[in-house]
C-alpha cells in the first residue's frame, strides 16, 4: 500500500524574506508597543509609588495600633465609630456632602441661565471664575479676616453692624455706673433707680461715672439741672461725676462736669413707669404733670446695653455654614462655567418651539431647559460631591482652635488623629480607608457617566 505524503508548504512569492520577523508591519506594531510603554512606564510607576502603595499601606496600617507594632484587627475601625470627635467629623462631611454640591449645582445654573441674557457674557463669567485661580490657604487667610467678631476687623461683622444700628440704637455708655453710696441701687434687670423718692416740685441730681471724659457726645454741656421745677414738675439731671484734673466733689454738680445728653429716664410709681424724658445736652431731664405723691427715679438698662456686636461666624453653631459659604465663593464660577458650556450645546428650536406654544421663561426653564441639562447637573454634582468629601484647607485654616471639633470633618479629623497631636496613625488609617471608601462610589459613577456619553 502506498503511502501519499504531502509536499511541504512553500512560501509565498510575495513573502517578505527572513519570515514574520522580517515583517515590516510587525516590525511597526511592535515598535509602536514599546514606543507607548516607555511613555505610559513613568506614569505607571508614579501612579503606583503616589496612589496605589498608599492605599495598600494605609489599609495594611489600619489593622495595627498606634505604634504599628501590634496586631488589633478591626479595633480601629470599631473604635472610630465610638469616638464622638470622629462621628462629629462623619456628621459633617454628610452636611457638606448633603449642601455644598446641592448649592453649587442650583447657583451654578442659575447664573449660567442668567449670564445668557447678560450683554458682557465674559468678563461676567471671568469675574465669577476668578476665585478659582486663588489657593484654598489665602481664601482661608481672606474668609477668616472677613468672619472676625470684631467689627473693626470683619467686614461681615461690620456690614451687619451697620445695618442694625440704621434700624435700632445703640447705648452711647454701655460702661457707665453710679458711685458707691450715692443714691442709686441696680436692679436684677441692669437698671439703676434711686433709693430715695422724690415729690413733684423737687430737684434730683443723678451722677454717673465710668464713662472716659474723650467719649463723650460732642455735643454734651456743663451739667445744669435745668432751673427750679415748678407745680407738678420733677426736675433734675444726668452728669459725669468726674471733674478733669481732680478737685471735684461726689454727687454734687461742679463747673467743669459735663451732663450725659440722650439717656432715658423714668419716673417710676408702684413699679409702674408713669413718665419718660430724654436728657438734654447738659444732662437735664423735666417730668411735667405728675399728680402729687411720690416717686423713683429709673434709669433703665438699655441705657447702659453693650453695643451690639454682630454676629459669631465662627462660634460652635455657624462655623460649619461659615465655611461652606467660603467654599461656595470658591466654586461658583466652576460650576457656572461647566453648566453654561452644557447650556450653550442645548438644541435653540427646542427652546423657540416652546416658547411659540404660548409657555412662559420660568416653564422654558422647567421643562425644557433643566431636562436637557440632567445629565450635565449630574455630572456637576457628583464631581463636586467628590470634591467636598476630601476638603480639609478652609477648615483647617478658618476654623479657630476652639471651635475646630465642631467643625472637622474626616479629612481633617485624620490629619488630627495621625498628626496633629493624637500621633495614633492606625486610627488614621482607618479613617482614610473609611473616606477612600466613601469616595470610590461616586468615582465610579463618575467614571460610567463619561464612557456612556462617549459611546
Amino acid at each position: 500500500m502506498t503511502t501519499l505524503t504531502a509536499p511541504p508548504p512553500q512560501p509565498r512569492a510575495d513573502a517578505p524574506p527572513g519570515g514574520p520577523a522580517g515583517n515590516p508591519r510587525l516590525r511597526a506594531r511592535r515598535r509602536r508597543r514599546i514606543i507607548a510603554v516607555a511613555f505610559v512606564l513613568p506614569a505607571l510607576l508614579l501612579l503606583g509609588a503616589l496612589v496605589v502603595y498608599p492605599v495598600l499601606f494605609s489599609v495594611g496600617r489600619s489593622f495595627f495600633d498606634a505604634t504599628g507594632t501590634r496586631f488589633v484587627g478591626g479595633g480601629n475601625y470599631a473604635e472610630m465609630f465610638r469616638d464622638p470627635a470622629t462621628l462629629t467629623a462623619i456628621r459633617n462631611s454628610a452636611i457638606w456632602v448633603v449642601v455644598a454640591p446641592t448649592l453649587l449645582t442650583g447657583l451654578g445654573l442659575i447664573l449660567a441661565v442668567l449670564v445668557e441674557k447678560v450683554r458682557w457674557a465674559t468678563a461676567f463669567k471671568l469675574l465669577l471664575f476668578m476665585p478659582m485661580a486663588v489657593s484654598f490657604l489665602a481664601a482661608g487667610i481672606i474668609f477668616r479676616l472677613a468672619y472676625e467678631e470684631d467689627p473693626d476687623k470683619g467686614v461681615l461683622n461690620a456690614a451687619v453692624v451697620g445695618v442694625h444700628d440704621v434700624f435700632e440704637d445703640s447705648s452711647s455708655y454701655p460702661a457707665a455706673r453710679p458711685r458707691d453710696d450715692q443714691g442709686l441701687d441696680k436692679a436684677p434687670d441692669g437698671s439703676y433707680g434711686t433709693t430715695g423718692t422724690v415729690s413733684p416740685g423737687q430737684s434730683v441730681s443723678l451722677g454717673l461715672v465710668g464713662v472716659p471724659p474723650k467719649e463723650l457726645p460732642a455735643d454734651a454741656e456743663p451739667a445744669s439741672a435745668g432751673g427750679a421745677p415748678g407745680p407738678g414738675e420733677v426736675r433734675g439731671a444726668v452728669y459725669l461725676d468726674f471733674t478733669p484734673g481732680g478737685g471735684g466733689r461726689p454727687g454734687v454738680i461742679d463747673d467743669a462736669e459735663r451732663g450725659l445728653p440722650g439717656l432715658t429716664v423714668e419716673a417710676v410709681r408702684d413699679g409702674t413707669a408713669v413718665a419718660t424724658a430724654t436728657t438734654a445736652a447738659d444732662g437735664s431731664f423735666r417730668f411735667a404733670g405728675l399728680d402729687p405723691g411720690a416717686y423713683t427715679v429709673r434709669l433703665p438698662a438699655k441705657n447702659f446695653a453693650p453695643p451690639y456686636e454682630g454676629v459669631s461666624w465662627l462660634g460652635p453653631a455657624l462655623v460649619t455654614p461659615a465655611i461652606i459659604g467660603a467654599y461656595l465663593w470658591i466654586w461658583t464660577g466652576f460650576a457656572m462655567v461647566l453648566i453654561g458650556a452644557g447650556l450653550s450645546s442645548l438644541p435653540r428650536d427646542c427652546l423657540e418651539a416652546a416658547r411659540m406654544d404660548g409657555a412662559n421663561e420660568w416653564q422654558v426653564f422647567r421643562r425644557i431647559t433643566v431636562p436637557l441639562l440632567a445629565p450635565v447637573l449630574t455630572v456637576v454634582f457628583v464631581t463636586l460631591v467628590i470634591n467636598v468629601m476630601k476638603v480639609f484647607d478652609l477648615i483647617y485654616i478658618i476654623a479657630p482652635g476652639p471651635v475646630q471639633e465642631d467643625a472637622t470633618v474626616l479629612a481633617t479629623q485624620m490629619w488630627l488623629v495621625s498628626f496633629g497631636g493624637g500621633n495614633n496613625q492606625g486610627l488614621g488609617s482607618a479613617l482614610g480607608v473609611l473616606l477612600l471608601l466613601l469616595v470610590i462610589p461616586a468615582m465610579v459613577f463618575n467614571v460610567r457617566r463619561f464612557r456612556r456619553s462617549q459611546s
